[in-house]
């Protein structure tokens, strides 16, 4: 309640202070920039919209080039969330193999919770196949490469959601110890916590905190966005997905398609917004991307 309170609070002032500007002849620019940003939250209604996000990507096959795939879209949304104010955390990270350009190590999977005003509701239209062309780094002839990954948002529930219900026996709790990449240990106990929801086959890990208990609460905090997920889902084919067993990180289920090699274009292949800026993108500016999604 408490949050919400100061969420109005905050669109309140934001408006008084728009009045001002109008009032006193301010900068018409920034007062029509304002102005875009507080109707742009019309399409943020959502019930979770204003709240923090959970997010996952996971590399498809490939090998190395996926792997890296992965890590390179891990790195964009890091960098998004910095631009937009949002505070990231890596739950878990399954690492691939090493030796990728800039040094980056490659990803088989990774669970990221986002934190922030509107964080799951400006990323939630992401997810979906994320396809990769390029020369690919890891051949000697450098030949060109496709690689895929899928990415998955979910929006972070509290456990008094009423929608929800966990029951102890349905959960099987399983520790051990967190590794980092090359599988070295990170930690001599076992803090870190994987829980399987025997009903749905949903696993869940994290192993961030050096605390069992802390990694306990974090995992079931995506268990529960996870079950929420699901149960929104009414179809079978959807609730396949959802769990991983329909949709494959493949080319026909792809949602963007982010090419560096013959030429460079990255395109959404829903709202067909594209540029050929693709640094920009690859370095977190997905904002012309986010506003086309939400406003379909």
């Amino acid at each position: 309640m408490q949050r919400e309170i100061s969420e109005i609070k905050e669109e309140i002032e934001s408006i008084e202070m728009i009045k001002i500007e109008l009032s006193s002849g301010g900068d018409l620019k920034k007062i029509e920039k304002d102005i875009e940003k507080q109707e742009f939250k019309t399409f943020l209604s959502g019930k979770y919209d204003k709240g923090n996000a959970i997010l996952e990507i996971f590399s498809g096959a490939g090998g190395q080039d996926s792997q890296d795939w992965a890590t390179m879209l891990l790195r964009m949304y890091e960098r998004y969330c910095a631009s937009k104010g949002f505070k990231t955390s890596v739950l878990h990270q399954a690492f691939g193999e090493a030796g990728g350009p800039e040094g980056r190590i490659g990803t088989k999977s990774v669970t990221v919770e986002i934190k922030g005003n509107y964080a799951y509701g400006f990323l939630k239209k992401e997810s979906g196949v994320h396809r990769l062309v390029r020369q690919s780094p890891f051949n000697a002839k450098s030949l060109r490469q496709t690689s895929f990954a899928l990415v998955s948002i979910f929006p972070e529930i509290e456990e008094k959601d009423e929608q929800i219900e966990i029951k102890p026996e349905d959960l099987r709790i399983d520790t051990f110890r967190s590794s980092g990449p090359g599988g070295q240990n990170v930690n001599k106990i076992e803090s870190a916590v994987r829980i399987t929801h025997i009903p749905t086959g949903i696993v869940v890990v994290s192993q961030k905190e050096r605390q069992q208990l802390r990694n306990k609460e974090n995992a079931m905090k995506v268990l529960y966005a996870k079950l929420y997920h699901l149960k929104e889902e009414q179809h079978t084919k959807e609730i396949k997905e959802i769990k991983g067993e329909n949709i494959s990180a493949s080319f026909g289920s792809q949602i963007r398609s982010y090419v560096l090699h013959p030429y460079k274009m990255v395109k959404d292949l829903r709202t067909q917004y594209e540029t050929s800026d693709t640094e920009s993108v690859l370095n977190g500016k997905l904002d012309e991307f986010v506003e086309a999604e939400l406003k379909l």
